[in-house]
Order: structure tokens, then sequence, then C-alpha cells
């Protein structure tokens, strides 16, 4: 029962560590890497506060020493799913009728766990596992996942706040309930706080979740989850189960309770489960929402009168930063043919100063991409530009998986606008760069929206007023996240909520009050305070 209208912390960002050489925050996670690394965990699965252990395990290798075992996780079988499915909407009556105070403590809490003593364990997996360096760990692991809880309590007022007006005599209110039934998450590899994030949201919320987090990111959701039962979740709101894809999902999707989807990954996944929820949708007592996070072929394009230097630095963060391997990557670049020798030159002297190798050792920035095949992938599209009449590799282009699944930066310079690289998402550490002459920059802004399905971020460079209005204008559609002067990656909740629109997502806004309401059925109440005792209007008047 509620005794005040309650004001929750402000929330404001989580400061980022720097990591410097000789302080102590890269002391303690280098220690924790080399004790985690060094040991082998054991990552079960958790239905209703459980760890079911299958014996069906895989294991689970650093991409950047794929021959060493970190641990392993066990794997589901159909009866797996049904049971975190019953045991969620068993959870679900005590769950929704938590008051919102109580359910903002328990995230509000874990934020405060993440800050501190759970702060170097979290970065040290996401390092380990999906090899991310420990500045870029620190910006997702650590900060974003913070800012994740501590925003979302805020929005979650906030929306709470936002009521009707009421007449004379009338009181209007407005209930924001939980969906009726349970919420699916899919969480991808490339950010733990994404991966936290998609349960977290709609929990807060006061649902219950069935989350199945990417194989590759199992080591650091074993984390999350103990983050969490320390954080004070009950037992069967979020259950955590891995395993066959699709065999998770059709079970998931045959539930009649299935009310949400929350969704992070490619996009020809995600219009497949779109696909599959609208053949189910008379199995279902509700219509599902559906909010997904999908693909990207993020651009960078510069006017002549932009400064050379900056438009080299951001592709360079852009495109290179965790490999590549942001949805909000840079991985396509058009620059004017009066500044490309000086973009080049700027390039290639950075390319040359970056160092690629283990996240164990700070000085790498770029260490290796998630698993073999996409670095196939990545690899065999290289290649094909080496051997290409049509392409020139200026930078990079080597690759080795002997150890690790390394690519170098890698630089490509298309003849052609519609370039495979150009328009196919790679989600490596690739750029691919048309040169165009400058009298035809509006021509470029057209190649640049209508080059790729993608809509999520993109960025544009130029000093001329006049220049940043048209192109902002004529890529209005092209980006969700759009950026003038500055690379396209590195979203900050709170400040940039994040999606894109076209086959990027739904672009309903992580970090925001749009995400969390996807996440509410609304209930409106009309108390009429002295109800009406004569059923005639004044219209049947004489």
């Amino acid at each position: 029962m509620g005794r005040g209208f309650f004001n929750v912390p402000k929330a404001v960002n989580e400061p980022v560590k720097e990591y410097a050489p000789g302080s102590p925050e890269r002391a303690e996670v280098l220690a924790t890497y080399k004790e985690m690394f060094h040991s082998n965990m054991d990552v079960p699965m958790h239905i209703n506060g459980e760890e079911v252990r299958t014996g069906n395990t895989k294991n689970i290798t650093p991409p950047h020493d794929h021959q060493h075992v970190v641990g392993h996780y066990h794997t589901a079988n159909k009866s797996h799913v049904d049971a975190a499915i019953s045991t969620a909407l068993a959870a679900r009556e005590a769950w929704s009728n938590v008051s919102w105070t109580e359910r903002a403590t328990i995230f509000l809490k874990a934020a405060e766990l993440l800050a501190g003593p759970y702060r170097a364990r979290m970065n040290a997996a996401t390092m380990i596992a999906q090899s991310k360096n420990v500045y870029q760990a620190e910006i997702d692991a650590a900060c974003e996942m913070i800012d994740f809880f501590r925003f979302n309590v805020q929005y979650m007022t906030d929306i709470f706040k936002d009521q009707p007006a009421s007449a004379p005599g009338i009181w209007n209110r407005v209930e924001y309930r939980p969906l009726e039934g349970f919420v699916y998450a899919i969480s991808p590899f490339n950010f733990t706080s994404i991966a936290a994030n998609l349960p977290a949201a709609a929990a807060l919320m006061g649902n219950v979740v069935v989350w199945k987090p990417s194989d590759h990111q199992a080591y650091s959701a074993q984390v999350i989850v103990e983050m969490f039962k320390e954080a004070g979740l009950p037992d069967g709101v979020i259950n955590v189960i891995y395993g066959d894809p699709v065999m998770i999902s059709d079970t998931v999707l045959d539930s009649p309770d299935f009310s949400g989807l929350h969704f992070t990954g490619s996009t020809h996944v995600f219009k497949n489960l779109w696909k599959q929820i609208g053949n189910n949708i008379h199995t279902y007592k509700t219509y599902p929402r559906i909010v997904g996070e999908t693909g990207g072929k993020d651009f960078i394009w510069a006017h002549n009168s932009s400064n050379p230097l900056q438009v080299a630095t951001a592709i360079t963060r852009g495109a290179f930063e965790y490999q590549g391997q942001k949805c909000s990557a840079a991985s396509r670049a058009y620059i004017p043919a009066s500044m490309w020798e000086d973009v080049k030159g700027h390039l290639i002297t950075q390319a040359n100063d970056i160092k690629m190798g283990s996240p164990e050792d700070p000085s790498n920035f770029v260490n290796a991409v998630i698993h073999e095949a996409s670095f196939d992938k990545i690899a065999h599209f290289i290649d094909a530009a080496k051997a290409d009449k049509d392409a020139d590799v200026i930078i990079g282009g080597g690759h080795d998986k002997s150890v690790g699944y390394f690519i170098e930066p890698t630089v490509i310079v298309a003849k052609s606008p519609t370039y495979a690289t150009m328009t196919t998402e790679l989600f490596g550490p690739v750029m691919t760069i048309f040169v165009y002459e400058d009298a035809e920059w509006e021509a470029s802004l057209k190649l640049v929206d209508e080059s790729t399905e993608f809509a999520l971020t993109g960025a544009i460079f130029s000093t001329d007023r006049y220049i940043v209005e048209k192109a902002s204008k004529a890529l209005e559609n092209a980006a969700g996240n759009f950026y003038i002067n500055d690379k396209p990656t590195g979203a900050v909740v709170g400040q940039q909520p994040f999606g894109g629109g076209r086959a990027s997502g739904t672009n309903d806004k992580a970090g925001s009050a749009q995400n969390l309401l996807r996440w509410t059925s609304v209930r409106l109440i009309k108390e009429t305070l002295v109800s009406p005792t004569d059923y005639k209007y004044a219209f049947l008047g004489a």
C-alpha cells in the first residue's frame, strides 16, 4: 500500500574509469581477468531460482585464445523451456503486484553492486569471453549497464506521473500494468549491457521473462544472474535458458501466454521471428509486443568543408573499436576527392599505430572477432576485395585464426558505391570508402540513403551549417541515431536513446521511456464521485 509519492534518486551517468597505467582499477581488473581466465566456470540455466544442469554442455573459449577453455554452459531440451515458461507465469501474480518502489529498489541496488563489488568481475568476464578491451568493457559492461538500471527507474516514475485530466466531479487515472503473460528476451553477444537490459527493462515494469542470452555471452550472463540475485530479484521473474535457438523460440512462440519479444540481433532472425509470431497470432491471448534492434550498415559522410584529421579519427574509432562488432560501427564512408589524400594519410598513420592482441594487454586497441564463422565470413570478403579490380585494400587485409580469430583493421577503397562491402553488413573491422567528386555531394547523399536496407546510425562531417542542414534533411530516414561531426557510435543512456528504423529495427529507443512503455498495458480508470440518478439529458426538455 502506498503511503507517499516517492521521488527516486536522480539518475546520473556512471563516470567512466580510464584504466590508466598504475591506476588501482587497472590493477584490479587485470588481476580479476587472470584469476577468471585460469578458472573453469560452470554456467547453469536458471529456472525459478534453481540452478539447472543438464550435463549437455558446450565449452566457453576466449575468441583471442580459442583452444583455452574457461568454462562451459548447460543447454536445454524442450522440457526446460516449458518449465521456464510455467515458472515465469507462476511468479507473475506476485511480481506484478509488488509495488513499483520495491521493483525500483532491486534495480537501483543492482546498479550499486555493479558500480562497486561486481565491476571488475563483470568487465573481466566481458574481456575474456567476448574479447573486448578493458576500456570497451568498462563503457559497456559497467557504465552502460549501470545507466540502464538507474535511468530506467527514473523513466518508470516519469511514466507513472503521466496522468489524464479530470473534469469536475470525475477522477481519471491511469494504471501502467505489466503485459498479460510473459516476455521473451533474446540478447546478443556484443554488449553485456544490452544483454542485461533486455530482460531487466521488462521485469522492472512488472513483467516476467524467459531470457535466452547468446551462447557467446553466457560467461558474463552468469555474472549478471548472480548480481540480480544479490540485488533481491525474486525467483522465477527472469528465467535463463541456453541451447538450440530454433527449438527454444518454437517452444516459446507456441505458448498462448507469449506476450512480448525484446530482441537484439540479426535482421534475418528478427524478421523470421516476426513472421512466426504472425503465423501464430490466433494462438495468443493478447497481441504480442515486438521490439527489436537489428543490423546496420552505418555510414560516415564528409563534405569538403570538414577537417580531414577529424574525419579520419572518426573512421578509425567508429570502424575499429571492438573490432567493428557494434551494431552502430561505421563500415562505409563517402569522402570528397579534394580531401581524400589527407584523410588517407591520417588513416594510414593511425592504423600503423594500432596494436592487436589479447585484452589482457591493455595496450591492444583491437582484439579478436567473436567466433570462427564470423572470422571466415569477414576473411572471405577481404580476400575477394584483394583479388577484385574494382577495389583496393589500402590498409590491413591480414587475418589469422591459428590462436585467436584475429583480423587486421582493414580499409577498402571501392570504385563503385554499390560494391559488396559498401552494402553488406560484415560485423567486423572493415571499412569501405567511396571517393566522390566534390561537385556531386548532393548525389552522394542519395547514395548514402538508398544503398542499403538499414537505418541504424550515421554521421556527417561539415563546418558549413548550410551543408549540415541540407545533409541532415536528406538523410532524415537513413539513421535513427544521427551524428554531426562525430563518429556514429557510443550512444549514452539518458543522452542518446538508441535505435533505428528500416531493416535496423523498430526504433523503440533502448535507454528511454519509449522502450519501457512497450512493456506496459494501460488501464484507464474513470471514477464518478457522485453518480447521476436521472437518465434524461437536457436536450430532452420541452
